[in-house]
């Protein structure tokens, strides 16, 4: 419940690097807020589109939220080891936006939209090095893919090239023809290549996880937008007759027929489509993109205007009628942008924005490697770390790196290496390498994440404001929320007081409903209810009168208005005769009928949110009375 009630308020801002504001705007108990702070929150309520009227009207509410902190802050929440491991959550969750290279990450999204917009006809030749490549099959298939594109430059046929080398089973037997291509549906190195490229032109090889790649650049189309279609489907079996097929398309045939003849589609899709994933849905299809149907259907799709019913169209499935249903340009890079952030976190391109801002804190945290001292520790370890290796560079305990106030020592990668698995065959000193550059980039984040409140307004008036809430909701929770659900006699002596508040525009039945097997079990059951305790009735009843296979009594407890339940409409209110139940046919109602209330239980949910608004009023009264604020008036004057 509290992260939810934290997260509710929460707007992510656009992050930006501004200088830490200094101005002092008030002090509430001695603790300074700043006019940062003060803006900050002010201004995203008024674009949530809170009520909160002009800077006037605002300013109790604020002073009477930071109180309130101030008061979780003296009551010791924010040092309970809860509260202290929660915030540093939210604090590791927050910063993730800012531990990257902005000006790298946008240009990443401003290529990957460039590439969205635009269709790209491709082919290629795939020359791959091994399911488990090694630096020898790699080096291997680079030379093979090296001698492919020298036989294209010197001039023979790219499409015959694919046909004799290329290792790609979807695309070899069509000249390693892929068709155009959107961009968003390549692996990034070959949908970077692929998309800078001229029509016509012919890359070097291009290495992917999949081995290298020679790409073919056919031509270049701005993109055509989403289509939304429906299709009946028909299926032609792979192994049909040329009989079985025409009777296929003649069934397609009459079918279309039958839709030119004015015949609803979505319920032709329903009786008659085979594609059982969608034929229920009237058969329609998710919105697609270029180069995501099938070559048949993409080009008839986007050849479509809307609402235009296409002919049968065979493709390798069978036959398809198809009609455009609707149809939308490109999404602004804005539309796009969530989408796009989240391609290029799953590719290749989630590392790189990431390895610039470790670059740039290595040179801002003066980060140095000491080659000499690093080839030193790897001649102890010989040809491989082992136990000894290990205990040789925990005694040696040499500087390998330095960054900061910080320093990596021998002993500090014997201890991390010990409680790693080592591959046989391994190489010390890239081992060592390796495990510095993990520590040491570890580190640099922590040192960066440590300075983003002083390098990042809205990073830190964002952690101010989970902090503020987390103690704003423990506070109001012992305070009010808690107190007010607890405090059962307070809830009774606040209802007797304002008892003329609670009235009803109806009389109610309070009490039970008891439906009988017969009239012996309602005598016998009226007697039980009269001289049992309320909290006791059901529990009574059942066990005296009901077993896992028979049920002799049926209980309904509640407060009825008239229209809840038809025996109380019948036996309390003077209704029509209610249906009996023909197993439970014996119905009486015990209880009493009431104009109002009698006890707070009887409107608990509303007296319950009234008193906890009292409670509030007292609470914050009281905070009120004991604060000591003071604004700075010149300020305050230029807060827009």
């Amino acid at each position: 419940m509290r992260k939810q009630w934290i997260l509710s308020a929460f707007v992510m801002a656009a992050i930006s690097t501004t200088a830490f504001a200094q101005e002092v705007l008030m002090t509430i108990n001695g603790k300074e807020i700043t006019k940062s702070e003060f803006e900050y929150i002010y201004h995203k309520n008024n674009k949530q589109q809170v009520e909160i009227g002009g800077i006037d009207e605002y300013m109790p509410l604020f002073v009477n939220y930071k109180l309130k902190v101030d008061a979780a802050e003296k009551a010791g929440i924010d040092t309970t080891a809860a509260f202290v491991s929660e915030l540093e959550g939210y604090r590791k969750e927050l910063a993730k936006p800012y531990l990257t290279d902005r000006e790298t990450e946008m240009a990443l999204l401003q290529e990957a939209y460039n590439n969205y917009t635009k269709n790209v006809e491709v082919s290629h030749i795939l020359i791959t090095a091994g399911q488990v490549p090694t630096e020898e099959s790699r080096a291997e298939a680079l030379a093979k893919a090296q001698e492919v594109a020298a036989k294209i430059q010197a001039g023979e046929d790219f499409a015959a090239l694919a046909a004799q080398y290329s290792e790609d089973p979807g695309s070899q037997s069509r000249g390693g023809y892929l068709g155009f291509v959107k961009g968003g549906r390549l692996i990034y190195p070959f949908e970077k290549v692929a998309f800078s490229m001229q029509p016509g032109e012919v890359s070097e090889p291009v290495e992917t996880r999949f081995g290298y790649h020679i790409i073919k650049v056919h031509s270049v189309r701005p993109d055509q937008g989403e289509r939304l279609c429906a299709h009946i489907f028909l299926m032609v079996p792979r192994d049909a007759t040329p009989e079985v097929e025409a009777q296929i398309k003649a069934q397609a045939d009459a079918i279309y027929s039958d839709l030119m003849a004015g015949a609803d589609f979505a319920q032709m899709a329903r009786e008659k489509s085979q594609d059982q994933a969608n034929a229920m849905r009237g058969g329609e299809l998710p919105w697609v993109s270029s180069g995501e149907l099938v070559k048949e259907l993409d080009n008839l799709v986007f050849s479509l205007e809307v609402g235009q019913i296409a002919a049968p169209v065979r493709t390798n499935f069978g036959y398809h009628i198809v009609r455009l249903n609707d149809s939308r340009g490109i999404r602004s890079f804005d539309e796009m942008r969530n989408e796009l952030h989240q391609r290029i976190s799953r590719d290749e391109r989630a590392s790189i924005a990431r390895n610039v801002l470790m670059e740039r804190l290595k040179a801002e945290n003066n980060y140095k490697v000491d080659e000499v001292m690093v080839e030193t520790a790897a001649a102890l370890c010989g040809v491989a770390i082992d136990s000894t290796a290990l205990a040789a560079l925990t005694q040696q305990d040499m500087v390998l790196a330095t960054y900061a106030d910080k320093q990596i020592t021998s002993a500090d990668v014997a201890k991390s290496l010990k409680s790693r698995r080592l591959m046989p065959g391994h190489n010390p000193k890239n081992l060592i390498l390796a495990d510095i550059e993990r520590k040491a980039e570890a580190d640099l984040l922590e040192i960066e994440t440590a300075a983003l409140p002083e390098k990042y307004d809205d990073y830190r008036n964002l952690i101010n404001e989970y902090r503020d809430g987390m103690l704003l909701f423990e506070i109001s929770n012992r305070e009010v929320w808690e107190k007010a659900t607890t405090d059962l006699k307070g809830l009774e002596k606040f209802f007797k007081k304002n008892k003329k508040k609670y009235t009803w525009d109806r009389p109610r039945f309070k009490g039970y409903v008891v439906c009988c097997a017969n009239e012996e079990v309602a005598k016998e059951a009226k007697k039980l209810i009269k001289k049992t305790k309320d909290s006791e009735v059901f529990a009574t009843l059942n066990t005296t009168f009901n077993t896992d296979s028979v049920e002799l009594v049926s209980l309904d407890k509640g407060l009825f208005v008239e229209g809840d339940n038809a025996y109380v409409d019948e036996l309390a209110f003077a209704g029509a005769k209610a249906e009996r139940d023909e197993k439970l046919p014996v119905v009486f109602i015990s209880g009493k009928t009431l104009k109002a209330p009698e006890t707070y239980l009887d409107v608990r949910g509303q007296v319950t949110a009234d008193y906890q608004e009292y409670l509030e009023k007292l609470w914050v009264e009281k905070l009120n009375k004991a604060a000591k604020v003071v604004m700075n008036e010149d300020v305050l004057k230029t807060i827009k």
